[in-house]
């Protein structure tokens, strides 16, 4: 009997279109945002903050979008989370001088929601696609989406950038409301409309995790993607443009380049991590690869003013990351129960959701008052605490 049938494999397709429609309107934005408020004079710490409630209800959707998920069915909120992200590219189509501070973190919080919903249904429902006890094409699958996700978020930086040399930064609402729109009519026609409904529905109360190592691999996630937005979401393009004056196109294709790269990676993940015992990964994987990849940005920071140490680095950091990142999506999906996945997952990508928040907030604070270097030690040293997280993880996850 194969892991997938065609049905699930058609429904997964489905899902995977919708994930990265979404995905290319979310890396578009949040690119056209950094760049664009820099270029009106906005400070580092000014621009983090844009992204504030973006995290933040990224936090408080992951918590009950899980539950939320259980209750109506994955279908429903993937659009209602493609609603929500054509609602917030609405509302910033207005003239610059219309878009406050207020405003803008108004429909950056629209997005977080919306981002937090369609990626938590996309990941849930290969749960619920796969057949029970297949943990190596589970991890396939997951390294399949979660890693062109990432390419295609890569294209959305690439998207951003250009579109606002070519089209300004509402000319790039318009198009991407376009796009977006087109895959919320396809999603509505063509999802199944039971996908991911738990056969018994979950109360408000479980929506925090009892498992143990759903607790500890949340613990890691959050350190781990501090690790990576500390310097990542606004002290990297930043010092880009000011420190190497490159255009708004260039940092944009770098950032794309680094992203693609890194989703490219995680679709290889599988290969890479193999066991020779034909074993699929498990905690002690989790483990080695985090202290691999703590090694990299205190690198980087020997020489990161050189632009061929800084770029180097950063893909190689790029390459390490992606083998954690996988590892982690494999492993919530593999740790979380078989009705109702998404309570799991939704409280899993809650912690990451934290972990952004707070990289977001200290990449703007760190790079504006101690610059690059300071967000590099910082990147370093969470990603040990990950590190020192990850050696709790269960171990010998049978294929």
């Amino acid at each position: 009997m194969t892991a997938l049938s065609s049905q699930a494999i058609r429904q997964y397709l489905i899902v995977t279109g919708n994930y990265w429609g979404f995905t290319l309107t979310d890396g578009a934005l949040r690119m056209l945002v950094v760049l664009h408020f820099h270029q009106l004079g906005y400070s580092a710490l000014s621009i983090a903050m844009l992204f504030l409630f973006y995290e933040f209800f990224g936090v408080i959707t992951n918590l009950v979008g899980g539950w939320l998920g259980a209750r109506i069915g994955l279908n429903k909120t993937m659009n209602i989370g493609l609603s929500l992200q054509a609602a917030a590219l609405l509302m910033l189509t207005l003239p610059s001088e219309f878009l406050s501070i207020p405003w803008v973190m108004a429909a950056q919080a629209l997005s977080g929601i919306a981002k937090d919903l369609n990626k938590m249904s996309a990941k849930s429902s290969v749960k619920s696609l796969i057949q029970h006890g297949a943990e190596g094409t589970l991890f396939k699958w997951v390294a399949i989406l979660t890693g062109s996700k990432n390419t295609l978020k890569g294209l959305g930086f690439f998207m951003g950038g250009l579109l606002l040399n070519l089209s300004g930064f509402q000319g790039a609402m318009w198009l991407m409301l376009s796009l977006i729109s087109l895959v919320l009519v396809l999603s509505l026609i063509l999802l199944n409309k039971e996908l991911g409904v738990a056969k018994n529905k979950p109360k408000f109360t479980e929506i925090f995790s009892n498992s143990r190592a759903i607790n500890i691999l949340s613990a890691a996630r959050l350190f781990l993607f501090a690790s990576r937005d500390v310097w990542f979401v606004v002290a990297l393009p930043v010092f880009l443009s000011e420190h190497f004056k490159w255009d708004f196109w260039q940092v944009g294709g770098f950032m794309a380049l680094w992203i693609i790269a890194y989703g490219f990676i995680q679709t290889l993940a599988p290969v890479v991590t193999s066991r020779r015992d034909g074993k699929t990964p498990d905690g002690v994987s989790a483990l080695s690869w985090a202290i691999a990849l703590a090694t990299v940005p205190l690198m980087i920071a020997q020489g990161y003013e050189q632009q061929s140490v800084l770029l180097g680095g950063l893909l190689i950091y790029g390459i390490f990351f992606a083998i954690n990142s996988s590892l982690h999506s494999y492993l919530i999906i593999s740790y979380a129960r078989e009705d109702g996945a998404s309570l799991d997952v939704g409280f899993y990508y809650m912690a990451n959701a934290i972990g952004r928040l707070l990289g977001t907030v200290l990449s703007g604070l760190l790079f504006q008052f101690w610059g690059l270097e300071a967000c590099l030690y910082l990147s370093a040293t969470l990603i040990i605490l990950t590190a020192v997280i990850s050696i709790a993880l269960p171990r010998d996850r049978s294929c």
